[in-house]
Parts: C-alpha cells; structure tokens; sequence
C-alpha cells in the first residue's frame, strides 16, 4: 500500500523514490523526538535504548529494506572488538581497517556513474561514529594528564553495553544524514543531562521550529532551482556551445543551488535532534545555546567571501570528528601540513572510491593554501590593509565573492560528477582556468609580498 503511495508522490515531486523516502524518514525524526520527550523521557536507559535501536531500524528499513544487515553487522562487530580487545592500540586499528574495509566494499559493489541513495550514505556517516567510539574508549584508559579538553569530554570510563551502542549507532536523529556526535553526548541524553530544565523535558521547541523552518526554505529554493542547473548539462553539446563566460557563470549557479540539497538535509535533521535534546550544548553569555549538533553556519555559509569560510561553515561536525580524531592524532608527524594532507586524503576516500573526490579535496588544500598566503599578504602590506577598510570594500567584496563561489563550483565539479572522463570534460571546457588561477596566484605571491610588504615587515616574519 504504502509503495504506491510513494510512487505518486515522487511523481507529483519530481523527485526521486529514494529521495522522498528520505526527507520523509528524517522528517519522521521529529515524531520519534515527540514519543521520547512525552512518553519516554523519565524511563529506564534500557527502554531508551530500545526505543531508539527500533526506530532507527526501521527508518533503515523503509529506506533500504534488507541492506539494513550491513549496519547491523559493523555495529555487532565494532562491540564484540570493545569487550574482547580492550583498551588496545590494536583494538583501535581493528577497528579502523575493518569499518574502513567494510565502506569501501560497500562503495566498490555498488558503484554507478551517478548519486543514488543507497544502503552506503548512512553507513559512511556510521563508519565515522563506530572507529570515533574505539578511539573515545581507547582515550578512557589514559591518565587525565594525557588528554586534551575535547578528549576528556568525549572519553569514556567503561565499557558500553551492546544495547548502548545500538541506540547510539541507530539514533534517529544522526542515523541517516548524520550530525557526528560522540557516546558519551548520546549518554548524557539519555541521563537527562542535556537540558535547559535539569531533570525535565528542555525547552527546544521554538529552537527545533527554527531550525526546521529554515531546512524547509532550504528544501524549496534547492526544489526551485535545481532543476535548471542538472548535472547532466554539463555533457551535453549545448553547454560546450555556450560562451566561456556563460560556461563559468553555469558552474557557479550550479553549485550555489545544489549545495542546498545537502544543507537542507543536515538543518531539518538538526532540529529533531535539538527537539529530543541532543542539540543542547549548555549556557554562553547567560543563553541557552542548541547548536551542540549543528552541521551548518547557514548565515556564515551565505555570506563569507572566503574558501575557508565555506568549509568552516559546511558539514561541521564531519570537519571537526576530521580534526579531532585524525589531523590532530597525527601530531607525532611533526608536520602540519602533512597531517592536513593525510587527514584530507582520509576524507577522499571515506566520501568514495572515484577518482572525482581526490581531485576536489586536493585542489581544497591547494586552494586554501593560497588563500592563507593572500590573507596573510593583505594583513601585512599597509597599501592593502587600507584598501580593504577603505570605502571600495564593497566593491572589493563582490569581486570577491564572485571569484569564492566560482572557483568552489569549480572545485565541486569532480566531486559530483565522480568519473575522469566526465570532469576533465569540464574542465576542458572552461580552459582549466581554475587551476591556472590558483597556480598563477601561488606563483606571483612571493613577488607580491616584496612589491607591497616593507622590507621591516618582512624580515619580522623570517624571524618569526
């Protein structure tokens, strides 16, 4: 009954089956919050668990039906490692190289020229949580000493119970799209600790409201506009026809809209976990503040002229598990840049095994290096710092975000279109302008900062 249902209403969409089944699962997340904050709130963490192990599987099982197994399997895994290994670097590295295998088989079985929403997009968001929940029980067994404030914060003291991990693997709010967030936040929601009210149901509904209202105009300006900017267009004859400038200005527009299938997901999913209380993140400035699973900096996102802006801005929580548990872990490297590096190729492919996601977490690191070395020049030449606090900032700031969101759109290309064949069609296209702009910039720089920056000034940073 339900599967024509379905079939009508992806057709009066115009989207996708999978995709509907999709938003409607996260969606039903705010009703799995409602059950818990009324009926389930001040029982045992035994039912709590339950409640969320069952609802979770069946969102899983409405979206993936029998594929449900392969969640099923590496949480059943990732728990028997915890109890027979122990606190163990072994027991750590078991961890990664199985979940990390089981993705990328995964990814390897089921791969296709295009986006599908299939069994392998919450089970990467799931190999994050389950090799994040060695490593947090892993730090429990050091000395207080050896721990950074965000470690302390995250360890844990004892072993989890079965039935512990599957609610926290399985929580509606986190199971299909994310947000990352670690066990012992899972278990202080549990423990009623998460809270503006402590001991009572908290106050979220105006907050949870907020944050699903504006998913919600994310969801229909992506609705909108998308379907005039497919990627798709970009192979045809008629984009290759089309002037450059218009070739450039399609990419730009391209990514800007399509972004927001991704930023609708993550906000509407961030309100059901801010309405079960999850979202709480305690008291700034005498404020309650519930951006404690927030994915996105939508005002940010919006508004930075700057890569990095966008990146700080854009799937939080996956950047911040990223920093915590890979590119600061390499700190024994002695070199930032080389953890940077290997902590992006991690993200490459934990995203898949096309070649399109090395291409664009590479020129990330290229380009964000030259736009550290750009901030850097402007802050230590006089002509330029003027200028930017000048009364042609606004000016200065179009341009600006002009080249951002170009060149991001640029960066996305492969990201989205997975195969070599269809990117460096692209990128054909537009005359690889992209990287000829960076590597250009990278190039003059030096010359820049002798031309702009005084002699006094440069010879301080040396000596720094």
């Amino acid at each position: 009954m339900a599967a024509p249902l379905l079939e009508k209403l992806s057709e009066s969409l115009g989207s996708p089956e999978p995709a509907v089944r999709l938003i409607l699962s996260i969606l039903i997340g705010y009703l799995c919050a409602l059950v818990y904050r009324r009926f389930l709130f001040y029982k045992s963490p035994t039912v709590i668990h339950l409640f969320h192990t069952f609802s979770g599987l069946a969102l899983a099982a409405f979206n993936f039906g029998s594929q449900l197994c392969h969640s099923a399997i590496c949480v059943l895994v990732q728990f028997l490692m915890l109890r027979l290994m122990g606190r163990t670097v072994t027991s750590v590295l078991s961890s990664f190289i199985f979940q990390m295998l089981y993705l990328l088989a995964g990814y390897y079985y089921t791969a296709t020229e295009e986006y599908d929403i299939k069994w392998t997009m919450p089970h990467c968001v799931l190999t994050l949580k389950l090799i994040g929940l060695s490593l947090d029980y892993y730090d429990g067994g050091k000395d207080a000493s050896q721990l950074s404030s965000e470690q302390k914060h995250s360890a844990l003291s004892s072993v989890p119970s079965l039935l512990e991990v599957c609610g926290f693997s399985y929580f509606y709010g986190g199971f299909l799209v994310g947000p990352q967030f670690t066990l012992r936040n899972y278990q202080r929601l549990v423990g009623r600790e998460l809270t503006d009210c402590p001991g009572k149901p908290p106050n979220s509904f105006i907050p949870a409201l907020k944050r699903f209202g504006l998913g919600f105009v994310c969801v229909v300006i992506y609705t909108i506009f998308s379907p005039y900017y497919q990627d798709s267009y970009f192979l045809t004859d008629e984009y290759e026809n089309q002037p450059f400038w218009y070739r450039c200005v399609f990419i730009l527009l391209w990514a800007k809209f399509g972004l927001y299938k991704y930023v609708s997901c993550w906000v509407i999913a961030e309100g059901s976990c801010i309405l079960a209380g999850l979202g709480y993140s305690g008291v700034v400035d005498g404020k309650h503040q519930w951006d404690g699973c927030a994915n996105m900096k939508v005002w940010l996102f919006e508004t930075t002229p700057l890569f990095g802006g966008t990146i700080a801005s854009f799937n939080i929580n996956t950047n911040a598990w990223a920093a915590r548990h890979v590119f600061k872990r390499l700190r024994f490297l002695g070199n930032k840049t080389l953890s940077h590096v290997t902590t992006l190729f991690f993200l490459a492919i934990w995203h898949g095994l096309h070649s399109g996601y090395i291409l664009c977490f590479s020129l990330e690191f290229f380009i964000i290096t030259v736009e550290r070395q750009a901030q850097a020049l402007v802050r230590d030449s006089p002509l330029l710092t003027k200028l930017a606090n000048s009364s042609l900032y606004p000016l200065i700031y179009v341009v600006q975000q002009f080249i951002h969101w170009l060149f991001m759109g640029y960066s996305l290309v492969p990201f989205c279109l997975f195969a070599y064949d269809k990117w460096l069609k692209v990128y054909s296209s537009v005359y690889f302008c992209g990287h000829l702009f960076f590597l250009v910039a990278f190039l003059i720089m030096p010359y820049l900062r002798k031309a702009l920056v005084p002699k006094k000034e440069r010879s301080q940073k040396k000596q720094e």
